[in-house]
C-alpha cells in the first residue's frame, strides 16, 4: 500500500520555479520539510544594517515550520522533532530560549538535534532547521512518563 503524497505550500513561503525541492510534503499524516533558514528576512535585515542574531533568526524558522504545519492542516503540537543546524555552536543557548519561547505552554518538547555547521547557503545565515510533524499527534497534550 502506498501512501498519498501531497506537495504542501504555504503562501508565506515561496518556493522559486527553478526549484529542486518542496518545502514540505504530507505523506499520509506525516508532514516532512526541508532545512528552512530565515531568508529572505535575514537578508533584509542585513541590508537595514540591523542583522538577526540567533535567537531572531529561530523565531523566524520555526514560524516557517508552523505555517508549513498549518499549510497540511496541523498546528504547532503536531511537531515533534528538530534537526538544528548553527554555524556558531556558542549560538545554542539562544536558540534553546528561543524554542522555549515558541514551544511555551506544551506538554512536552519536540525531540531535536543540535550540530554545528562551517556554512549555510547565505554567509548572514547563522540557523537553519529541518522539522518533522505528524497530524495524529500532539505534543499539547502528551503525559510525561
Amino acid at each position: 500500500m502506498n501512501a498519498a503524497v501531497q506537495r504542501v505550500q504555504a503562501g508565506s513561503l515561496i518556493e522559486p520555479a527553478s526549484a529542486t525541492w518542496s518545502n514540505a510534503l504530507l505523506i499520509g499524516n506525516e508532514v516532512v520539510m526541508s532545512g528552512m533558514t530565515g531568508h529572505p528576512a535575514t537578508r533584509l535585515a542585513v541590508v537595514a544594517d540591523a542583522p538577526l542574531d540567533a535567537y531572531a533568526q529561530t523565531l523566524v524558522v520555526l514560524n516557517k515550520v508552523r505555517a508549513l504545519v498549518e499549510a497540511a492542516g496541523g498546528h504547532i503540537g503536531n511537531i515533534y522533532r528538530l534537526t538544528v543546524y548553527v554555524t556558531e555552536i556558542a549560538d545554542k543557548d539562544e536558540v534553546g530560549r528561543a524554542r522555549r519561547d515558541f514551544f511555551e505552554g506544551q506538554a512536552v518538547f519536540p525531540t531535536s538535534t543540535l550540530v554545528e555547521v562551517s556554512a549555510l547557503v547565505f554567509p548572514e545565515l547563522r540557523v537553519e532547521i529541518e522539522a518533522g510533524a505528524r497530524l495524529d499527534l500532539d505534543l499539547r497534550t502528551v503525559e510525561k512518563r
